[in-house]
């Protein structure tokens, strides 16, 4: 069905009969519309009529009795009336059906008709009233009032109200013609259309099959030549096309196909811009270096694409030269190569982009000079001492057994500040070049923190510190992660908050269930970092003048280690302190 609706049949088929279903809906409305008037005219007349007939009836008779009768046999079956005195009280009614006493007060009290009693000229109107024959319906009335004479200023008036059924069944009847006159077009309409399916469509229908076909890529089946008509012309011409469309593609994919495995085999982003700087091709890479500029971007209205970039497209637009340019955005570096694209008559139709990432290498290279220059800076202070000690020892200059021993124990105590600063930087450096493997399974992490936390419990009270550690989570909530990796955090951050509470304090480590996250927070009630050093606790080597000192044992990359942990897990770490007061590490883990 939904097939004809689409055809030229169906198209046809609808087209002429909305045509005669137009003229037909014209003509009944402009046929219901003079039934109307006419009835309306006749009515009135008639009323008026059968009104002054009355009104003379009742000003010539004394004879009330004899005055109905006759009245009630001038009133037809859809007229009814009633006669009103001059101060409006109903003196005689002739009311057939429902609703008489509503109908006449409604009249009786209408504001029209007020000059009745006054004037001798009749009032007509239509009104709204009850129904006669249904409850809780109204209908339209004519209602004409009449006056009777009299010699004074004020006179009685006769009320006739005809009912509008004749108006009804009039409409009705017109209605029912209509509805067959329908009937037959549309039984004619829809014989001519399959008439004319059988003679010029089914053709065309073959075409359209084939021309579908050829869009699947069938290029192998002709369409029939028997007709030598236009229809037959028509179908020679869609078979020479299949033929061509069939050399001209392959052509073609063999083109796309060597480009596509060039493009695809390139690790730089490739990027093909319009004139209008739309993007008309990109490589894999560059569909996922588009995809992070667009997370990146900050409103909905802004283009994926950074400003730099369009500022060089624009210039290769304008003056149809070569430009290449390093790039650092959002923390990013790129080096991007902008070329003119041209057609046939050498006029400038786009360009082409070619994007290399740089930020890896650049990262590298930074953390690569960074280690060099943190290991000289780190081991030149112990290196130092353990020259002077060990030249001290073999000059001896030191006699007694006792400082001697101290020498050798100093020696000792910083060959293991050294060994630790070493596996700490190389496990940093492993962090952050990306080759650390976690070791992800679900464990339940109330146990887990608990246990943790309870290894610091002799160490706390070695040191005259409350250790407590407060949940919300039931037992039973398990979370993935690389248990070791995450003991390691937890260890340095209550280990930092042991150290760094004076006696008496607290520290408090607590588990929470905040969004979709386990919220894991070290509060101690210790010295606090001065706010101005907050954004750089989680750097390598930081150290503090209150919070972090070598005389306390840090090697200063314990921090740094857990934000990379952290990170690692899909997490977050932050920290919050005030001087004095004590400070808060907090770090969030995925449930």
């Amino acid at each position: 069905m939904n097939k004809i609706w689409r055809s030229i049949v169906g198209k046809l088929w609808i087209t002429i009969l909305l045509l005669v279903s137009f003229v037909l809906f014209v003509f009944t409305v402009l046929m219901l519309e003079f039934l109307e008037d006419y009835h309306k005219e006749k009515a009135e007349q008639s009323l008026n009529q059968t009104a002054s007939t009355i009104a003379s009836i009742v000003d010539n008779y004394d004879l009330e009795q004899l005055t109905d009768e006759i009245i009630t046999e001038m009133l037809t079956e859809d007229t009814n009336a009633f006669l009103a005195s001059p101060n409006r009280e109903i003196v005689s009614t002739f009311h057939v059906g429902n609703h008489k006493e509503e109908i006449q007060n409604k009249i009786i009290e209408n504001k029209a008709f007020d000059n009745i009693f006054e004037t001798n000229e009749p009032i007509i109107k239509e009104m709204i009233l009850p129904s006669q024959v249904e409850n809780e319906k109204m209908e339209s009335y004519i209602v004409l009032s009449y006056p009777l004479k009299s010699e004074g200023e004020l006179h009685g008036a006769i009320f006739i109200y005809q009912n509008p059924n004749a108006l009804h069944k009039t409409s009705q009847q017109t209605t029912k013609i209509v509805f067959l006159s329908a009937f037959i077009a549309f039984v004619l309409t829809t014989f001519f259309a399959f008439f004319l399916s059988s003679r010029i469509t089914w053709p065309l229908r073959k075409m359209r099959e084939h021309a579908f076909e050829l869009a699947k890529g069938k290029f192998d089946e002709t369409l029939p030549t028997t007709q030598n008509d236009e229809i037959g012309q028509l179908a020679v011409a869609f078979n020479q096309m299949g033929r061509q469309l069939k050399h001209h593609l392959e052509v073609i994919n063999q083109e796309k196909e060597q480009l596509a495995s060039v493009l695809t085999s390139m690790t730089d982003s490739v990027i093909t811009f319009n004139l209008d700087r739309t993007i008309l091709l990109s490589n894999p890479p560059a569909d996922r270096l588009l995809q992070k500029w667009f997370i990146r971007k900050k409103s909905q209205e802004d283009s994926p694409i950074p400003i730099e970039i369009l500022d060089m497209l624009d210039h290769v637009l304008s003056f149809e030269d070569k430009l290449e340019e390093d790039l650092e955005m959002d923390g990013s570096y790129y080096r991007i190569t902008f070329s003119p694209l041209k057609n046939s008559k050498q006029s400038i139709r786009g360009a082409i982009a070619v994007i290399r990432d740089m930020t890896e290498q650049m990262k590298l290279e930074k953390l690569r000079s960074d280690f060099i220059a943190n290991v000289s800076h780190e081991l030149r202070t112990p290196i130092a001492m353990l020259q002077g000690y060990s030249e001290a020892l073999l000059d001896d200059v030191v006699t007694e057994e006792e400082e001697r021993n101290e020498m050798i124990k100093i020696i000792y105590d910083e060959s293991q500040r050294m060994g630790r600063l070493v596996k700490d930087l190389l496990d940093l450096a492993r962090m952050e070049s990306g080759h650390t493997t976690l070791f992800k399974e679900d464990v339940p992490a109330v146990h887990v923190m608990e246990r943790i936390t309870q290894k610091f419990a002799q160490v706390a009270k070695e040191n005259h510190v409350q250790l407590q550690f407060h949940t919300t989570l039931s037992n039973e909530v398990k979370i993935n992660l690389d248990e070791d990796r995450i003991e390691q955090v937890l260890t340095n951050l209550i280990d930092n908050a042991i150290r760094h509470t004076p006696k008496e304090g607290s520290v408090t480590v607590s588990l929470e269930h905040e969004l979709s996250y386990a919220k894991i927070q070290v509060a101690d009630t210790g010295e606090g970092i001065p706010q101005e050093d907050l954004p750089f606790v989680f750097e390598r080597f930081y150290k503090a003048d209150k919070a972090r000192t070598r005389s306390k044992g840090g090697t200063g990359l314990g921090l740094a280690i857990a934000k990379n942990i952290v990170e690692s897990h899909k997490g977050n770490i932050r920290v919050d302190s005030i001087v004095g007061e004590g400070t808060t590490f907090t770090f969030y883990l995925p449930l």
